[in-house]
């Protein structure tokens, strides 16, 4: 029985043939499931994780990394008891879910089974508990990229851009030739595991742009937590025109996230979200100073992110996920960059991605050999994990477990009112 059957979701009637319709030209071949969970085949190495059990007894709990998917998920890190690894783990209470919840978590599940691609994080393993749903993927011991900039408050340095964007570039040319615009490119949703390798989140927003058989010039969805991902999303998704918009808007996406590794903070993001609107319609969009400190709260005329936390408009996403030593900067972000000369090239590469017209920017599979990438084939991923320092990986704790192996009841989700804990990771949002 899979988790679309569950007995605890009786009460709200999920209707497989919707997402069927939905993709039916890529990934109908991919809805009969007769078990009660699926593994995919991933990478080799420490992401590996195809050939654990999926067995909730077999998981013990070690500390909880940060929440999702409106307060309705918990992200833990867990170890595998037969054989030590360790893993994420997202557990989803159903039972809280409503219909529309119930069919996002449809989408992602089923896009997962589709995706194969070594930078993509997709559920490797699923299963449902009584009344939860268990997702496993590789443990991203570094966190996320926005987590990074905890330790880089005035911006990271181009290498690492470089290396974290590369990773982003090849997943979106992949997803591109899928037929399938992201639309969830931001730096919470860019993570990197213990091993270097680059994966980018956040399928529960990826939208299919294929009709009978045919790959739509344009589409017109707006994305489901549009709130949260408007610093982020391009002026022609924002317009809601007859134009539509295409997989050229994860491109401003992406320039939008070259920004905020450069700075160390999102632009747009203090504006409200009427104003936001208003400026990316009327042609505003970000550049890189090469100049002395400028007055707080400006940067190229735009209004910058005061605390620096990936947050969006309207919806609170958790950061954090890495280990701070005592020399640690502060979680806060300073209120102002210091001084930097950034390359040509990097000035080259944002200023293509946020061209105000979408056709004039290059696809991701032209931007792969843009100059500014150039450095990435002069490095091993060795040299590029050195620059991490001062993060490290997240390690096994060595206090004891928040949880033991869940038992046969499904526990009360935690409230959306709850305070979050102050280290969290922002896994699905």
């Amino acid at each position: 029985m899979s988790f679309l059957d569950c007995s605890c979701i009786s009460h709200s009637q999920v209707q497989p043939m919707d997402i069927e319709e939905r993709y039916e030209d890529t990934s109908h071949q991919f809805l009969s499931c007769d078990g009660s969970e699926y593994t995919l085949q991933g990478p080799a190495g420490g992401d590996d994780i195809t050939g654990l059990s999926p067995e909730p007894a077999h998981y013990q709990l070690l500390n909880e990394l940060g929440k999702g998917f409106n307060n309705l998920s918990q992200v833990s890190m867990a170890r595998h008891i037969p054989t030590g690894q360790l893993v994420a783990v997202k557990q989803t209470n159903l039972d809280e879910c409503t219909e529309e919840e119930l069919l996002q978590l449809m989408n992602e599940v089923l896009l997962s089974r589709l995706f194969r691609h070594s930078n993509l994080l997709t559920s490797r393993l699923v299963f449902c508990s009584s009344c939860q749903l268990w997702v496993l993927t590789p443990l991203m011991a570094y966190g996320s990229a926005d987590a990074l900039l905890t330790f880089f408050p005035d911006g990271m340095s181009e290498s690492l851009i470089a290396y974290l964007l590369h990773g982003v570039l090849k997943a979106l040319d992949y997803l591109h030739r899928m037929g399938y615009v992201h639309r969830g490119v931001k730096a919470s949703h860019i993570l990197l595991s213990e091993e270097g390798r680059v994966y980018l989140s956040g399928l529960h927003s990826v939208y299919s742009m294929m009709r009978d058989g045919k790959r739509m010039r344009a589409v017109f969805d707006m994305p489901h937590h549009s709130p949260a991902l408007l610093p982020w999303l391009s002026p022609e998704l924002l317009r809601q025109d007859l134009h539509g918009y295409g997989v050229k808007s994860d491109i401003y996406s992406l320039g939008i996230v070259a920004c905020e590794l450069v700075s160390g903070r999102v632009p747009f993001q203090d504006m409200p979200p009427t104003q936001m609107l208003l400026q990316k319609l009327r042609g505003s969009h970000c550049c890189l100073l090469d100049v002395a400190p400028f007055p707080l709260g400006e940067l190229g005329g735009l209004k910058v992110s005061r605390s620096g936390v990936d947050s969006g408009i309207g919806e609170s996403v958790a950061t954090g996920s890495l280990m701070h030593s005592a020399t640690a900067p502060p979680t806060d972000r300073p209120q102002s960059p210091g001084p930097k000369n950034h390359s040509a090239t990097l000035h080259s590469l944002v200023q293509l991605c946020l061209q105000q017209q979408p056709e004039r920017r290059p696809s991701a599979s032209e931007l792969l050999s843009h100059a500014f990438f150039k450095q990435v084939k002069r490095h091993t991923r060795d040299s590029f994990l050195s620059l991490m320092y001062p993060a490290v990986p997240l390690s096994c704790p060595e206090d004891r477990p928040v949880s033991s192996p869940p038992g046969p009841t499904c526990p009360t989700p935690p409230s959306a009112t709850a305070e979050p804990p102050e280290a969290e990771w922002d896994f699905s949002d």
